[in-house]
């Protein structure tokens, strides 16, 4: 099959903290030939940086929790339980990002940094393109309320054991899809991340 698209039209149909396109466009069919005209609109959220922060010495996963307006339509569910995340700005890289919301949300410095995946959140209606990593850091001291106040942010952090989180998981209390693909990743991951990283700060 030989895949194509056509955009016939483009407009802004909404601007505001985000801005919301709609498309006129055609596409190729598996079957054969060209779809006919269909109209969609896209949420423009460009391209983001989710990060679980991780001490493997203490086993630990740093989670966050803030409000959702995503979520208001389960309002006794409207704060979300997460990982660290945020949008990339121009001129930065996903590794910037990391590094920087870390810090802005939950207070971490991040000292070993690796990429977990990369994918769309929700393409059917987002240009939302994700890199989560997973980073390493010390968690003695974290805790607390953090975030930027001319963000409106209200972040709630905690450490957990991870045996916890996935708990959290497996009860339903992480409902966001970021975090639930990253603690898998790590339950699945964790033995040989643990072992990764203690060489590295040996080596160190």
């Amino acid at each position: 099959m030989d895949k194509q698209f056509e955009i016939l039209s483009k407009e802004i149909v909404y601007q505001g903290f985000f801005r919301m396109e709609k498309y006129r466009l055609k596409h190729t069919l598996f079957g054969g030939g060209w779809s006919a005209e269909i109209t969609r609109e896209l949420f423009m959220r460009g391209s983001c940086v989710a990060v679980l922060l991780y001490d493997p010495d203490a086993d630990k996963v740093v989670l966050i929790e803030q409000f959702r307006t995503g979520a208001i339509l389960n309002p006794d569910r409207a704060w979300l339980v997460e990982i660290v995340a945020g949008a990339i700005e121009e001129g930065e890289s996903a590794e910037d990002v990391a590094y920087r919301e870390s810090l802005e949300e939950a207070g971490c410095e991040i000292q070993q940094l690796m990429v977990i995946n990369k994918f769309y959140t929700t393409p059917g209606a987002f240009s939302e393109w994700i890199t989560l990593f997973c980073g390493k850091v010390d968690s003695t001291h974290v805790g607390g309320i953090h975030g930027l106040d001319h963000e409106d942010e209200d972040i709630w952090v905690r450490t957990v054991d991870f045996d916890e989180a996935y708990l959290m998981l497996q009860n339903g209390e992480i409902e966001s899809a970021i975090p639930i693909i990253a603690i898998q990743w790590l339950a699945l991951n964790r033995q040989k991340l643990k072992l990764e990283w203690k060489d590295i700060k040996r080596k160190g």
